[in-house]
């Protein structure tokens, strides 16, 4: 049982982990919630009609945001079809409310209740209507019922934490690969910098601005992220050809990526860029999925079967491994390399045209501290800085992890410096783990399966 318990934590030890925390930050956040669906609207109906009957002189009032004028539209549609037909309807601020009544108090009109969302029903206006508005009679105040539920587990927080890795997440890819042949890759942070400000440049000055066509920013785009794969190739190469240690290769690309940016740039950010642009960083498909993060999950799909079932997936796990052996074996350890930091380099490319795209414009400033926060989602998803061991999938549950503590900690109010705090605690024990799992701890899994 006790080899059983510690092989189970092995494999799934991280999914454990992200559960409890989503666990606990649901439970931490679990607050009241104000009802705005289509099924508290209809509730919500049916309470006016058997309190107040069918004569009832309904005034109706929400906040003009999208989820209160979506409930509106239906608490309409319930009224109608159960015989009342609303005086008024309100989308909008208490000022608005206000020329309403006002305009009812001139018309002669009297209000039996006035109902909405709970945020409408506190407005001072209607709280005030019978020393403000006598003619009006004594309507009633009716709101939707509030109902307990996490912050945490809200479908638009839990899509804007996938929204908000989705980057990070593109990125790890090919860092995960680096370290898995054994090395490291500083450099993306500064070429995420590169493609967003090329990207855009090139939109801007070549494809027409505004007026850029979708075929044109594709181009445009393209050129930017190979322009990075370009960069990682060139990195890869001073690793396997000069024998430059990664850390101070990456680290010296890292340099020239910062200032490159900011020179061709020339330090501001590069705006002028079609509405469409924005369509894979902020849009969404129809199910409300934001359109980075299918990105996402399609590449982790192919950076699976990649590392799971193709050639290459296994030339790279042996490289990390046992170089020397690889490379008796038959194995092309200096294309491997070379074909790990090109990902690497391509995807922080991605990344940038995805953040450029998302912000609409393409900043020298895009990308600072991405590469810590990259190797972090990396080593928190167990893949060892030693090399040869490590999962796709782990790395994405990695980045999840570190999405779900930053947004739990934003939601329960946790100061920045103290967030840091956090994060860089996470990441030693993530160091620490891998340390222990060499040490004999667990079992070694060398491959994806």
């Amino acid at each position: 049982m006790n080899t059983f318990l510690r092989r189970f934590l092995f494999e799934y030890g991280m999914v454990v982990i992200l559960v409890l925390l989503c666990a606990f930050f649901s439970v931490v956040t679990w607050s009241e919630q104000p009802a705005t669906s289509d099924a508290a609207a209809r509730q919500l109906g049916r309470e006016i009609v058997a309190r107040f009957g069918k004569d009832a002189r309904v005034l109706l009032a929400v906040q003009d945001q999208a989820k209160e004028t979506a409930f509106l539209r239906a608490l309409e549609r319930q009224l109608v079809s159960l015989g009342v037909h609303p005086v008024e309807s309100i989308s909008g601020e208490p000022k608005d409310a206000r020329r309403v009544l006002q305009r009812q108090v001139a018309a002669g009109g009297k209000l039996d209740v006035v109902a909405g969302s709970d945020a409408a029903m506190s407005w001072l206006v209607f709280g005030e209507m019978g020393k403000d508005f006598p003619s009006l009679g004594s309507p009633h105040l009716v709101a939707a019922r509030r109902y307990m539920w996490p912050n945490f587990l809200k479908s638009d927080n839990l899509r804007n934490i996938a929204s908000q890795i989705a980057v990070i997440a593109i990125i790890a890819i090919g860092m995960t690969m680096v370290i898995i042949v054994g090395g490291i890759d500083l450099s993306v942070g500064s070429l995420v910098a590169v493609s967003a400000v090329l990207a855009a440049l090139l939109i801007r000055d070549l494809a027409g601005g505004v007026t850029a066509t979708p075929l044109a920013m594709i181009g445009c785009c393209t050129a930017a992220i190979l322009t990075c794969a370009l960069v990682g190739m060139f990195s890869g190469s001073m690793v396997t050809w000069f024998g430059v240690p990664p850390f101070i290769a990456t680290l010296a690309i890292m340099s020239v990526g910062n200032g490159l940016a900011f020179k061709i740039s020339k330090g501001e950010s590069v705006g002028n860029l079609p509405d469409s642009f924005v369509w894979l960083g902020s849009g969404a498909n129809f199910l409300g999925i934001p359109n980075s993060v299918v990105l996402m999950l399609f590449l982790y799909s192919a950076g699976h079967i990649l590392m799971s079932r193709m050639k290459i997936g296994r030339y790279l796990y042996a490289v990390g491994g046992n170089r020397e052996a690889a490379r008796l074996s038959g194995v092309p350890v200096m294309p491997v390399l070379i074909f790990a930091y090109t990902v690497s380099g391509l995807l922080a490319g991605l990344g940038g045209v995805i953040l450029a795209s998302e912000l609409k414009a393409g900043g020298p400033t895009y990308g600072q501290t991405y590469e810590l926060q990259v190797i972090s989602a990396v080593v928190i998803g167990g893949t060892s800085l030693s090399g040869g061991e490590g999962k796709m999938f782990r790395t994405l549950i990695g980045a999840f992890i570190m999405g779900v503590i930053k947004n739990g900690m934003n939601l329960t109010n946790v100061e920045a410096n103290t967030q840091k705090i956090v994060l860089g605690l996470v990441i030693l024990a993530a160091v620490l783990l891998d340390q222990l799992k060499h040490r004999g701890w667990g079992r070694r899994v060398p491959s994806e399966s």
